[in-house]
């Protein structure tokens, strides 16, 4: 006791934070964690399922800590390891803290089962994280200042390195900072930092000292404690939705500047929209974190600003640079960024295999971190997916045994016919097979999930290496092995020079969302790469539709898109499915869209619900306002009735036939599930 006491006194005079990992039995585990928070005051947060603290947070909430700081915390990673919750748990402990990790017996570890996989393995029940846990643990063996307590086994606490006394809150660099803003002109200026440099700190001492007036905004107000704290009578905060929405109170002449917090969390389309209307605008953004990197964020998103001044902080203000914790989350989640330097030997490629991270790391390690500084939305769960989930495949393009390129794909599809035709109905949606299923479903295709294939997840080339071919040799080397395979497929978001480079590499557009996406705000656009006869089929059919359909979808994304739009308004086989599927089945209105235009244009019946949406435009709340319908699912309810009403009178033999199709395919799945609870 006596002991444990003067090394948690030690630790704060110095700064510092320390891990102890609990390893054996579940029971006992948790009575050794009691222990320790009896031991020690403190605020105690428990990051699991099963809290033994008041404190507490899910792993899945754990976003909600952003900005908070507490004293001492409990990660029980007993049953799952949420990495990212862990990275956002770390951030949040001051100086002096005790993160305690609750893990299984430390031999059996590698072999168990791990809840956490079932968040990115798309498998359907948890598997091991060999990889994973061996990575982890050979991190804690060979750091001496981590605290390691095994069931049966002796403990001792680890010997503290001999540094001066830290004095908490002194940091020139911030004040420094604080001064450049207070004389800034009129524009956009980016705070991007690792987590406890004090960038909510700057941020509320700008509100405090600044003569007008200052918004603050930020994904969630309860991410903004430290912020509220340091800017104190100065704090007014609006929810971004809320803010774009504002009226003329806040005209940019009536606030001075808009201090956005944790700004990588808002979707990029909104934060175009907030950065136009005021004459200062902070965009604070961690540099590595849970939800993605902030280098990601500088380059997909500042780079589309007309003049943006980068500032950063490095020193530490809440605990002491060389903090155990800090150093063992980085080395632990690879938060160490990618910077290649040019070379002038010539490229060559390997292709490593999960199992290169328990014998040579080097190589996957430095290609996950090159697709992290590229990738804004790169996150630790993806390192959990690119080192344990079951049919990962990479290709590295390397100058010496420099990574000067990463290639990471993902098998796909290999789905039974039955379960396609389901997928495509709308009856189930099974785990995993990001393209094949969605060319299934939203697609219209069943024999996309049917045919093998292999989607590209991430690609990324050292800026240096850039345009000299190299994405391109990547796909080239991908494509020589994937033997026995139907296709290769892509899913982006659309943007003119990411289309010219699939097109370049020999992919054909098939698929094109109606929705933009809430991250980045573009389309999603699926390609496929055939690399067999029935994939050449599908690819011709699925773009041939894509350019039939092109009228009514692009009434719906109102983008202007290379696609060849063809004026044939007669309905054929593909669209009698398509409709049946919508009619009878779960199709999605959007996805049917095309098929449903055709119908629509037949004019056999009145169909007034369907001829609103399509020829008059008209939005899904007008419809339902003009018709009195409820919301949203009562008017997809009329739509179906109305295509159910427009089939029949087109064709009744047809119709009938197709009617019956779809309820036996109904009556498959119904059977499969009560099997499935059985």
């Amino acid at each position: 006791m006596q002991a444990t006491l003067r090394h948690t006194e030690q630790l704060k005079q110095q700064g510092f934070r320390q891990i102890l990992f609990i390893s054996g039995e579940a029971e006992w585990g948790l009575r050794q964690a009691e222990e320790w928070m009896a031991r020690l005051p403190g605020d105690w947060l428990w990051l699991g399922d099963a809290p033994l603290s008041p404190l507490h947070c899910a792993p899945a909430a754990a976003r909600t800590l952003l900005g908070r700081e507490f004293l001492h915390a409990v990660f029980d990673a007993r049953t799952g390891f949420h990495a990212e919750a862990l990275a956002a748990l770390s951030g949040t402990l001051k100086a002096g803290s005790w993160l305690l990790i609750l893990v299984p017996d430390w031999q059996q570890w590698a072999s168990l089962p791990d809840r956490d996989s079932l968040r990115w393995s798309e498998q359907s029940s948890a598997i091991a994280s060999p990889h994973f846990i061996r990575h982890l643990q050979r991190r804690v063996i060979q750091d001496d200042a981590i605290a390691l307590l095994l069931q049966h086994h002796p403990f001792t606490l680890p010997s503290l390195p001999a540094y001066s006394a830290w004095q908490p809150g002194e940091n020139a660099e911030q004040q420094a900072l604080l001064e450049t803003l207070l004389l800034s002109e009129p524009g956009i200026s980016v705070l991007i930092a690792p987590r406890g440099r004090g960038k909510s700190a700057l941020a509320g001492l700008l509100a405090a000292r600044w003569p007008g007036r200052c918004l603050i905004t930020a994904p969630a107000k309860v991410a903004t404690d430290v912020l509220a704290e340091f800017a104190g009578q100065a704090f007014e905060f609006i929810a971004p939705d809320r803010l774009l929405a504002a009226g003329p109170e806040l005209r940019p002449e009536s606030v001075d500047w808009l201090l956005v917090d944790e700004a990588a969390a808002i979707p990029t389309p909104l934060l175009h929209q907030l950065v136009k209307r005021f004459p200062r605008v902070l965009l604070t953004s961690t540099l590595q974190g849970y939800e993605g990197t902030g280098r990601g964020f500088m380059l997909k998103f500042c780079a589309t600003l007309p003049q943006v001044t980068l500032l950063k902080l490095n020193r530490p203000l809440r605990w002491a640079e060389h903090d155990p914790l800090e150093r063992f989350i980085n080395d632990l989640l690879l938060f160490a960024e990618a910077e290649p330097q040019p070379e002038t030997q010539p490229v060559r490629f390997s292709f490593p295999e999960q199992s290169d991270w328990l014998t040579q790391p080097e190589q996957l390690s430095a290609m996950y971190q090159l697709l992290t500084s590229a990738h804004y939305r790169t996150s630790p769960l993806d390192l959990r997916r690119m080192m344990d989930a079951p049919g990962m495949h990479f290709v590295a393009a390397l100058q010496k045994e420099r990574v000067q390129g990463a290639l990471w794909l993902v098998d796909e599809g290999g789905l039974s016919a039955e379960l396609a035709e389901a997928v495509w109905a709308g009856f189930r949606r099974p785990r995993g097979n990001l393209v094949a299923q969605s060319l299934a479903a939203h697609g219209g295709w069943p024999a996309a999930a049917q045919l093998r294939s292999r989607r590209v997840s991430r690609i990324a080339v050292a800026p240096s290496c850039r345009r000299q071919g190299i994405g391109l040799q990547l796909i080239q080397q991908s494509r020589a092995l994937a033997q026995g395979l139907d296709f290769l497929s892509v899913s982006f978001g659309y943007t003119d020079e990411l289309w010219r480079f699939w097109q370049a590499c020999g992919f054909r557009l098939v698929r094109f969302g109606s929705k933009p996406e809430a991250s980045s705000g573009c389309y999603t656009a699926m390609a496929l790469l055939p690399l067999s006869e029935a994939a050449e089929q599908l690819a011709q059919q699925a773009a041939t539709r894509l350019q039939r359909d092109w009228p009514w979808l692009q009434r719906l994304t109102k983008v202007s898109v290379a696609i060849a739009a063809s004026d044939d308004r007669q309905l054929d086989e593909e669209d009698w499915r398509e409709l049946a599927g919508f009619a009878w089945g779960y199709r999605p209105f959007e996805a049917s869209i095309g098929a449903l235009g055709r119908l629509v244009g037949l004019q056999t019946v009145p169909l007034p619900l369907l001829q609103g949406a399509l020829v008059a435009e008209l939005s899904a709340a007008q419809l339902s306002h003009s018709f009195g319908l409820s919301g949203r699912k009562a008017l997809v309810a009329g739509w179906r009735q109305e295509a159910r009403r427009a089939l029949a009178a087109l064709d009744r033999e047809e119709s009938e036939r197709w009617q019956a199709r779809m309820q036996t395919l109904h009556k498959n799945h119904e059977k499969e599930n009560e099997s499935l609870q059985k």
